[in-house]
């Protein structure tokens, strides 16, 4: 029992953070029917439905398949690399950035192996860092690309075409900055290759329309096109129909962290001491702040708590999305590919978190004096 708990706190700790400081607030303000109001039911129900379509379209295999469409007509590692890292950068635009993560890195694995043992261990390490910034990066255009943009985006009231034009530039730079990390550090790689696939494999089909359709809705309540409940509904509806142990495959810790940090919030602000504190602090200091505060507690609980705080959310936005970048929990994704270097190289991991570290703080560093140009 004691182990089991110890697990969990290890695995859910930011899901604990959260749960204890909505406890500690419950005390100062005694629940009541105004906690209803704290929790931004719309954010909780599109996180849900895009889990939900997500989840779904990974078992159909839909994803590899594509990504073995491109991969088999590369010539040499260089481009190789390149694409595997780019997979992640775009796909994480729709997909989010830990399914593109989930779903590419793995596959990376796959890849890498066909080039032989010697070059998967010197390539490993590099383009698995690398995919993983260049997800967290790519995520920042747009609001299904992360939690804390799905959350923003909704709490802003923007248009989805502000919501991208204001991220566009950074996701230039980004893209850019990407490009020239890559030509850098794999110029070396010109070998000719030839990655051989199967390419008679097809995505299941089972369900790959329905689960494509709700992805669409999905969109469309984004957008503010269609209610939410809509696509809360076709979701729940259409997962039952297809196949009920996606339910099983949605990250409920996600939502339930959501909820503590809505009700700690939302009892804080009842509080004009705490209130009229935290507000002075980030008010003004947004940008800096957010990228601040992700490096400790990560970028999903910073957009939660500070948005609280601060009328100025476009750069608060900015500030969580470059925050991403930096330490390995500034960005909760970045644990999905260090436990899958941990699983499948243990013995490299040790330089994956230094490689990891110093590359992110490379590209933090750029964004944050494009930011403050």
């Amino acid at each position: 029992m004691e182990s089991k708990l110890k697990h969990f706190l290890k695995e859910e700790t930011v899901l604990c953070v959260a749960l204890l400081l909505a406890a500690c607030s419950a005390l100062l303000i005694h629940p009541d029917l105004q906690y209803l109001s704290y929790i931004d039911f719309r954010t909780l129900a599109i996180l849900f439905c895009l889990m939900g379509a997500m989840a779904g379209l990974q078992k159909t295999g839909v994803f590899q398949w594509v990504a073995q469409g491109l991969l088999g007509r590369v010539k040499n590692a260089r481009q190789l690399v390149c694409i595997l890292v780019l997979m992640c950068f775009f796909s994480s635009m729709a997909i989010t950035n830990d399914v593109a993560l989930i779903t590419f890195v793995p596959f990376t694995f796959i890849v890498l192996s066909l080039l032989g043992a010697e070059e998967r261990k010197r390539l490993v390490v590099p383009v698995v860092a690398l995919q993983t910034i260049a997800a967290n990066l790519g995520s920042m255009l747009t609001p299904v690309g992360n939690p804390q943009n799905l959350y923003l985006y909704g709490r802003a009231g923007v248009s989805l075409g502000s919501f991208i034009g204001l991220m566009l530039p950074y996701t230039l730079v980004s893209f850019l900055f990407i490009l020239l990390w890559s030509a850098i550090q794999f110029r070396a790689y010109d070998t000719p290759i030839r990655v051989s696939f199967d390419e008679s494999i097809c995505p299941s089909q089972k369900g790959l329309l329905v689960y494509l359709a709700l992805f669409g809705l999905d969109l469309l309540a984004v957008a503010r096109v269609l209610p939410y409940e809509i696509a809360l509904a076709a979701t729940v509806l259409g997962l039952l129909i297809v196949d009920r142990s996606m339910f099983a495959r949605v990250d409920y810790s996600l939502l339930l962290t959501f909820v503590g940090f809505f009700i700690f919030i939302g009892n804080i602000g009842r509080l004009p001491v705490f209130y009229d504190f935290l507000r002075r602090a980030v008010s003004g200091n947004e940008l800096l702040a957010g990228a601040a505060a992700s490096q400790i507690i990560s970028n999903v609980p910073a957009a939660l708590l500070l948005s609280g705080f601060t009328n100025d959310l476009s750069s608060l936005i900015v500030g969580v999305n470059i925050g991403g970048l930096g330490t390995l929990i500034a960005s909760m994704a970045s644990l999905i590919s260090y436990k899958f270097i941990a699983r499948e190289e243990g013995d490299v991991k040790g330089a994956y978190f230094r490689w990891f570290t110093f590359t992110n703080l490379c590209f933090l560093a750029v964004l944050l004096m494009f930011s403050l140009r």
